[in-house]
Order: structure tokens, then C-alpha cells, then sequence
């Protein structure tokens, strides 16, 4: 029998189904710090992600206990699937047009760079220039567009993890992204800032 850390993350999630707290910590703690910037993404206020960080992992756990969880995908699709379901009930609760709103702490600094680039100091420099830019204008993009941005770019999630996440079709997923790339193109263009890394 293998020990609980040799186990993915859809066999600790049966696990946890099956009396296991231990598997429980395990999930948590593997898909904590993805979940969390994901919800912290969208909401920009640490103390709403917090609570809405919280509320996602309660829906999983009662979801799970009721016997809703089957392994038919990966368990942080599932999870982000819960927490995209848990920020757009609160944004309807508050019968806002606006998915997002500005905050000052956030402005994707929290997305490290240098984890990426190997490079001779002056390349680093106009690298980080760059990423700073594009993160200014992935600021500017409408939320769906940003969201998916940021679960491709960042998350690494699959189109069709995305599609899962945010309850849409894969071909609104690659489209959001189409016109995220396009309008990050055109802003690009009209504040005449240089995208290619060096």
C-alpha cells in the first residue's frame, strides 16, 4: 500500500472520503498556495481572499463528505472550480457590474520574475521592466480575460482546466484569451512598449 504522499492528489481526496484527516492536510496543504493566489487574483483584498479562501475549502470538504467529489479530472480543477463558483456568488450577492475592484496592495507584484530569468544583470533589469509592464496592462484587461491569463500563464491549467474552472466552453476559454493577447498587443502598441524579453 502506498503512504499518503506517493498519492495523487484525486486518490488523497478518496481518501479523505474514506475517514483519512491526514489526506485532508495533504490536499490542503498541496493546493493551498495556488487556491489562495488564484482567489487573491480576482478580489485583490487579502482579507476577502482569506474568507472566500476559507469558504472554498469548506464547499470541498462538505461537497466531499456528501459524496459530490468523483475523479473524473484533477482535483485542483475541481477546487478552482469551487473557488470561481464561491468569488462569482459573492459578486452577485453585491448586484455589482464590476468583478474587480482596484486594490492598492495588488498589482501582481505577489508573481515573482527572477524565479524565471538566468541572465547577465542588464538583461534581468530590462526583463523585469517588461514583466512589470505587462502586468500594468494585464491590470487593464476585462476580468475574464485577465482570469484566464492568469490560469494559463501563471497556474499552468490546461484550456480545458480553464473551461472547467470558470463553467464556460473551451472555445470561450481560447477566445477570452485570443482577445486578452490582442488587446495586450494593442496597449503594447499605443504606449510604444518593447514585449520581447532579451
Amino acid at each position: 500500500m502506498k503512504e499518503l504522499k506517493e498519492l495523487t492528489d484525486e486518490e488523497l481526496a478518496l481518501a479523505y472520503v474514506n475517514g483519512s484527516n491526514q489526506a485532508f492536510d495533504l490536499l490542503l496543504s498541496r493546493n493551498q498556495s495556488k487556491l489562495y493566489s488564484y482567489i487573491l487574483f480576482v478580489v485583490r483584498d487579502k482579507n476577502l481572499a482569506d474568507d472566500l479562501f476559507q469558504e472554498t475549502f469548506v464547499k470541498a470538504i462538505t461537497k466531499m463528505q456528501q459524496g459530490k467529489y468523483t475523479v473524473s479530472g484533477k482535483f485542483g480543477a475541481w477546487l478552482m472550480r469551487i473557488a470561481h463558483n464561491v468569488i462569482m456568488d459573492l459578486y452577485r450577492g453585491q448586484k455589482s457590474d464590476k468583478i474587480v475592484e482596484a486594490g492598492k496592495e495588488n498589482d501582481l507584484s505577489n508573481i515573482s520574475s527572477s524565479d524565471f530569468l538566468d541572465m547577465n544583470i542588464e538583461s534581468k533589469f530590462v526583463n523585469d521592466q517588461i514583466l512589470c509592464d505587462v502586468k500594468k496592462m494585464m491590470n487593464l484587461l476585462p476580468t475574464p480575460q485577465r482570469e484566464v491569463v492568469y490560469m494559463r500563464f501563471y497556474q499552468q491549467m490546461s484550456f480545458k482546466e480553464i473551461a472547467e474552472s470558470t463553467n464556460v466552453s473551451i472555445n470561450t476559454a481560447l477566445g477570452r484569451m485570443r482577445y486578452a493577447i490582442m488587446n495586450l498587443r494593442r496597449m503594447a502598441n499605443e504606449h510604444q512598449i518593447q514585449l520581447q524579453m532579451v
